[in-house]
């Protein structure tokens, strides 16, 4: 079995490693394009091509699914890519986890970069799976670049401000961006009160390796052999996981599985 991700950097790390610790004996093909991020500010029209080329490459190792690990090209570019890579290749894309986090009603925070903030996209997810939440949007304007150099004081910052426009009284926050699931205790930390239960964060990286399973009719099996190798394309080039990678546990863990085997 093998499973491509894809993303403009390294965003999609926890959904890597969300399908290794499914499926340990997966082979993972991790596709970015280090010489066109950060794909946020482009037009979507260039920003689709980015993520076709992306997708090619690792469309060229012949997976049996490819997971978009990034919720941007997923708004843009999840049409085209579908277009032209399925059947032959399922592609799954990466939706903000507002409908489990709504569950209960209360009140729910979206941290997402500023162009999404506020966006008819997430509006139209806010309409169609608050379920009477309360939703408070939350833009953290640097706070994804920051996750993608590793530059450990401004994500601090970054977490700062955004923890600074969060209601004290959310229970639960949707971390709208894949990066953001990278620095998650950081941000748990930033949220903490004395006052009440923990708030509760959502990502999207386990769902998202669930419904690439469920997609090529395959179970989860986290006992399986740890013998998934690991292909990293850079830009379509094959390399090695960026040294920013490595800062994160996500990285760590993929590298060390890799070297383990």
């Amino acid at each position: 079995m093998k499973i491509a991700l894809m993303d403009s950097g390294i965003g999609l790390l926890p959904a890597a490693v969300a399908v290794r610790s499914m499926r340990p004996d997966a082979d993972l093909v991790l596709s970015s394009d280090p010489d066109g991020m950060p794909w946020g500010p482009r037009t979507p029209e260039d920003l689709t091509e980015r993520a076709l080329a992306v997708a090619r490459a690792a469309a060229a190792h012949a997976p049996d699914a490819l997971i978009v690990g990034c919720n941007t090209a997923t708004v843009h570019a999840l049409p085209a890519l579908r277009a032209e890579l399925e059947p032959r290749i399922p592609v799954i894309g990466t939706v903000p986890a507002i409908k489990p986090a709504a569950v209960g009603g209360g009140k729910v925070a979206i941290w997402a970069t500023p162009a999404t903030t506020g966006s008819p996209y997430q509006r139209g997810l806010i309409r169609d799976f608050a379920d009477g939440a309360e939703v408070t949007e939350v833009p953290c304007p640097g706070l994804a670049d920051a996750v993608e150099h590793a530059d450990t004081e401004a994500v601090r910052r970054a977490v700062a401000a955004a923890a600074a426009l969060t209601p004290p009284d959310v229970r639960a926050v949707v971390l709208g961006c894949t990066h953001y699931e990278l620095v998650a205790g950081l941000i748990r930390s930033a949220l903490h009160r004395t006052d009440g239960p923990p708030v509760v964060l959502h990502g999207s990286a386990g769902a998202v390796a669930a419904q690439a399973f469920r997609r090529i009719g395959a179970e989860a099996d986290p006992e399986a052999a740890p013998t998934g190798a690991l292909t990293v394309l850079l830009s379509g080039r094959e390399g090695e996981l960026p040294k920013a990678a490595l800062g994160y546990a996500e990285g760590r863990l993929l590298g060390a599985a890799t070297a383990a085997y």
